[in-house]
């Protein structure tokens, strides 16, 4: 690691689909975020059985997440990209975490009454601890930086509480992380009800462009996605939602400014104007789509990039770990 720059932690589950939000939003991001931090980029399956997992399918979507991760730029010789359970520090540390965490906190956390309301068949243990867990992956790597959404932020919060009451019981241990909250891409909303993010969760998945889509796919949603009365294509996320939402958008995937995309389509009309939105994100979609089965195509390459992943993962989650259980008492050989 390059001791002069910063260290940072992000990761993403292998659950569903992900939309063209998750890619503005996240990994898009990572790829000019790790030329400047010591990136540990994670693939959180640990996360995802925080709800039920069809197994076969679980293993097929780690590695094709791992592929698109590389698709979309992230490069595996200037981060450390791996899946969260092949470094065993992080359920260690999370249970050693437990004890510093409170029944009462995480029962108010935002995502688990959520998430509780939506699968009342499976209130597990998993989904009240899932703050804690994700404290240790970023408390493991001693990372200073993490780039989160809004709707992490209590996470964050709860990482950053955790680190400081387990430094003042035993003294410095974690470094206390500082989130980073990503403008570019944070808002891209739901094509069909734009004053909602765009989910790869979405009970309609009409309105969620997800980054397998074939490009009919793309054009049809956008054909029908949510515009507003008046004609005007203007951005006004106030008054026109769907329209400001749809600029967004374009801007972001042809690299225009919004003024410009306003200007390109002045006087224009709404379907003229939302197909040329979903031909710009189906133009950029299949190179990424051609890229990611070219990489699933060579299995061993994957694999190899996961193992050196894990084993330099491994080696700055160990150094921390072994931190740990000193300072709170462990008997060490």
């Amino acid at each position: 690691m390059d001791e002069s720059k910063k260290t940072l932690y992000s990761a993403v589950q292998p659950t569903n689909n992900l939309t063209i939000g998750n890619y503005l939003g996240a990994i898009k991001n990572w790829v000019a975020l790790q030329e400047n931090y010591n990136c540990f980029f994670a693939i959180a399956d640990m996360h995802a059985i925080t709800v039920r997992q069809t197994p076969a399918e679980l293993r097929q979507k780690t590695l094709s997440l791992a592929a698109l991760y590389i698709a979309c730029g992230v490069n595996p010789e200037k981060c450390t990209l791996y899946v969260q359970s092949h470094v065993s520090a992080h359920a260690r540390l999370c249970w050693v975490l437990n004890t510093f965490a409170y029944v009462g906190e995480m029962e108010r956390m935002t995502q688990f009454k959520d998430k509780s309301a939506k699968h009342a068949d499976n209130i597990n243990m998993g989904l009240m601890d899932y703050p804690v867990l994700m404290a240790a992956d970023i408390l493991l790597y001693q990372a200073e930086v993490v780039p989160v959404g809004h709707d992490q932020k209590q996470h964050l919060e709860i990482a950053r509480d955790i680190a400081r009451r387990f430094n003042n019981a035993y003294s410095p241990t974690f470094t206390v992380p500082e989130g980073v909250f990503m403008k570019v891409g944070a808002k891209i909303g739901d094509l069909l009800d734009p004053t909602k993010k765009m989910s790869k969760s979405a009970e309609n998945a009409g309105g969620s462009i997800f980054l397998s889509d074939d490009k009919d796919t793309v054009i049809r949603k956008f054909k029908r996605a949510v515009t507003d009365s008046g004609s005007e294509i203007k951005y006004d996320p106030e008054n026109k939602a769907g329209v400001s939402n749809l600029l967004s958008i374009y801007s972001l995937f042809t690299n225009k400014s919004v003024a410009e995309a306003e200007r390109e389509f002045s006087g224009r009309g709404y379907g003229e104007f939302k197909l040329a939105v979903g031909e710009a994100v189906a133009d950029k979609l299949a190179p990424l789509q051609k890229e990611q089965a070219r990489l699933l195509a060579d299995k061993e390459y994957l694999n190899g990039v996961l193992k050196v992943g894990a084993e330099n993962a491994s080696r700055t989650a160990d150094r921390t770990l072994n931190k740990v259980h000193k300072k709170i008492g462990f008997y060490q050989i």
